[in-house]
């Protein structure tokens, strides 16, 4: 009898033990790999921060992380780029058997947002679409002409582009780095707009944000433009990584270099990078020489820190330096402009909670301008003038996410200071005041403090995805150096005023081809420095001198977006119409009982409030694959706006225009070639009254050839303006010593560059 119990108990402790065995080979065969990778390009995604029930982690550089697989247990992921998302334990278990999980961020397809790669790896499809040449542009302004909603004001050939947005200009356009920081023209004429202080060499990708919509970011009246720099690179050993790009082109000798080195570890990442690019005179398509010069570098570097494991700080900072730059349209040179702009950046994600997130953001910007008309060709010569500026913005933003379920929440504060002073000098060498120096206070030492608090509350189901945005700014702005002359206006120099916007809109997927977003929002915008503050300087369209008015009503854009989206294989159309309702817009009358300054001046406009405006167009987009190798995209934009109080088309909006590309990958994707037409039709419909007058259409044909030597290495060539077309844009300035003559476009130019990534 014990024999057999021992027998039995043996038994059981063999069941037992071969149990457990089975136990524990089970629980080892449940630790799985699961590869992260960008739903778009499919590269592996390193330095996302996991959470998956009690386990918690950070990607490897191959974007690996490894999971103790349980049943029923969600996976929550927080990334830089990609925001924090929670897979439901199905869609976990589904990517287990794949072996990767796509990660993309739930709102980028959803507003009127479109998005441009900067500074693309080579070898990564990235490349396929976006070019060489952007890793060197030196104008930001310029690189944003690649959508097709915006186009440039341009009072030079080659430097100081001013983005134009469905009709929408100057302060009404929300241009920010990192989604904060901003820089303030110091040039009353906006040699130096924001756009041209960007420093693209730190910059990945440009995020454009149409309408009253996205209010995260500041005050979006006509739109948001978003310059994101690149993320910390953390790895687990020490790594080198670097970039190096030059390219010539020859119509205006226009020189590009870059350098980009970068050390990562554990714990930080540094990255420094240096530019230089020159120009010189070039030819139009007539074979006249425009005035070009320019000479610009930018310098600086950014430091990513590795607090712990759910906290990353980092710091930007950034000069850029130009000199002795031609501007044709205006009345003086660019002779310096010296801009510093730092950003401090805190980052902390949080999981198990419903906050997921707390980004908080300081940065200051100084800009320090001189222009001059020592090298202008004026016969005679009655005056030598120059007039020395400086600009100050300063400001932050700290911006808290919530997760709720399948819902989430941003809801934040951010603050803003602007401030521009300067001084014209004008030495007369003519006429009865020969031998005196006169001083014209430009600016007044101006000064606007905006104080914001905004939400974001994004609610999405099975089929559909609805955005409520809200924002509320209290707007400040005072003088505090008047003229005399300028107050004697004006019973009081200084205001404020409350701004509200509010946006509702979504997405209604209707088949698995078809989708229609609607989105109305409602936007106030107080008055700019300029707008409020210049003193008798001529920075219009016309070479009348402007005086801000201090007493302007905020100026409101109601505006609907309609949005219809249809995919099926390898074919994308987007249709997205638009109409904007204007109330107290912000414009410019002339004064007959004004004198102007300068003897060139034909009189005076002062800034007042327009009733009534109104600005409608659309845009469309036709993409599609016809194979493996072979696209096209087809685009069509129009805007149309109207003064419907005095019956009159709006000033400076850029004719209806077409774009078409053909774009080929060959030899393993390795060679890119693309043949680029852009018709642009006649811009009719003026403003006579800011002396605005009819442009022609015209043409253009580009061809562009790239090839990845290697994984490292590679080459671009281009010809630009392959039929030698003479032309001009319509929102170009007219040359000061040709008589209505605006700034004609280079002519035929032939382009090469080289790129050299190393990590």
């Amino acid at each position: 009898m014990n024999r057999i119990i021992q027998a039995t108990h043996y038994s059981k402790g063999q069941v037992l033990l071969i149990v457990l065995l089975l136990l524990t080979n089970v629980n080892l065969a449940q630790v799985r790999s699961l590869k992260l990778l960008d739903k778009n390009t499919r590269q592996h995604v390193e330095n996302v921060n996991y959470a998956y029930g009690e386990q918690q982690g950070i990607s490897s550089e191959n974007g690996v992380i490894e999971l103790d697989f349980a049943a029923g247990v969600p996976l929550v992921i927080s990334h830089i780029q990609f925001g924090k998302h929670r897979f439901p334990a199905e869609e976990v278990a589904r990517a287990l058997e794949q072996g990767e999980l796509l990660l993309a961020t739930h709102s980028h397809n959803l507003q009127p947002i479109t998005f441009l790669s900067i500074h693309p790896e080579t070898g990564k499809r990235e490349q396929l679409t976006f070019q060489v040449e952007d890793q060197l542009a030196y104008d930001a302004g310029h690189l944003l002409e690649q959508f097709s909603s915006i186009s440039s004001i341009r009072k030079s050939g080659a430097y100081g582009f001013d983005p134009v947005l469905r009709g929408f200009k100057y302060d009404q356009i929300n241009l920010v780095i990192d989604g904060t920081q901003c820089a303030t023209a110091g040039c009353p004429n906006r040699m130096d707009p924001a756009s041209s202080q960007v420093p693209l060499n730190m910059i990945v990708q440009a995020e454009l944000m149409k309408g009253p919509h996205s209010l995260r970011y500041g005050n979006a009246f006509g739109g948001t433009i978003n310059f994101k720099s690149a993320a910390a690179e953390f790895s687990d050993q020490l790594k080198f990584r670097g970039r190096l790009g030059t390219s010539f082109e020859t119509n205006g000798e226009v020189s590009r270099n870059e350098v980009l080195a970068g050390l990562s570890s554990k714990v930080a990442d540094l990255s420094i990078f240096g530019s230089l690019s020159t120009g010189k005179d070039y030819s139009d398509g007539d074979g006249l020489e425009i005035p070009a010069d320019f000479y610009r570098t930018n310098v600086g570097g950014k430091l990513g820190l590795k607090l712990s494991d759910k906290q990353n700080l980092s710091v930007l900072l950034s000069n850029n330096y130009a000199k002795d730059v031609d501007f044709a349209a205006l009345p003086m040179d660019l002779r310096k402009d010296d801009t510093w702009l730092i950003n401090l950046g805190h980052e902390a994600t949080f999981y198990q909670t419903a906050l997921s997130s707390w980004s908080t953001t300081v940065y200051a910007t100084w800009v320090d301008h001189l222009m001059d008309n020592r090298d202008k060709e004026l016969n005679p010569r009655t005056v030598n003038s120059n007039t020395a500026a400086k600009t100050n913005n300063a400001g932050g933003r700290t911006e808290l996410r919530f997760d709720l379920e399948e819902d989430w929440l941003y809801a934040g504060t951010d603050m803003r200071l602007e401030n521009a002073e300067g001084t014209r000098q004008r030495e007369m060498l003519m006429g009865p005041m020969a031998g005196q120096t006169l001083s014209d206070n430009v600016w007044q030492d101006a000064w606007i403090r905006k104080n914001g608090l905004f939400a974001e509350y994004h609610h999405q189901r099975s089929g559909y995805h609805l955005v409520f945005s809200g924002r509320l700014e209290l707007n400040h702005a005072e003088a505090r150096d008047p003229d005399p002359k300028f107050a004697s206006q004006y019973s009081s120099l200084s205001s404020t005023l409350l701004n509200p916007a509010l946006s509702l809109g979504g997405t209604k997927t209707l088949t698995e081809q078809f989708a229609v977003s609607l989105w109305m929002g409602t936007a106030q915008r107080s008055g700019g420095l300029a707008e409020r503050y210049i003193n008798y300087f001529p920075i219009g369209p016309d070479p009348y001198e402007l005086i801000g008015n201090p007493d302007l009503k905020a100026e409101t854009n109601n505006q609907i977006d309609l949005i219809l989206d249809y995919k099926l294989a390898g074919t994308i159309v987007n249709i997205n119409l638009f109409s904007s309702f204007l109330s107290d817009y912000i414009s410019s009358e002339i004064r007959g009982d004004l004198q102007p300054h300068m003897a060139t001046a034909p009189g005076v406009r002062q800034f007042v409030n327009i009733d009534k405006a109104r600005i409608t167009g659309f845009e469309m987009s036709w993409q599609q694959a016809w194979s493996s190798h072979l696209q096209h995209i087809a685009e069509l934009a129009y805007t149309r706006g109207q003064n419907t109080i005095t019956d009159e088309a709006l000033p400076e909006i850029p004719p209806m225009e077409f774009r078409y590309r053909l774009i080929g990958s060959f030899v393993q994707r390795r060679l890119r070639a693309e043949l680029n037409l852009r018709h642009a039709f006649e811009q009719n419909r003026i403003a006579q009254s800011y002396g605005e007058t009819k442009t022609p259409a015209f043409n253009l044909l580009d061809l562009k050839t790239s090839y990845a030597i290697s994984k490292q290495f590679s080459a671009s060539a281009a010809v630009h303006n392959l039929l030698d077309e003479a032309y001009y844009e319509h929102l170009s300035r007219s040359v000061r010593s040709v008589e209505s003559r605006p700034i004609y476009s280079p002519g035929r130019s032939f382009y090469l560059s080289l790129s050299y990534h190393f990590r």
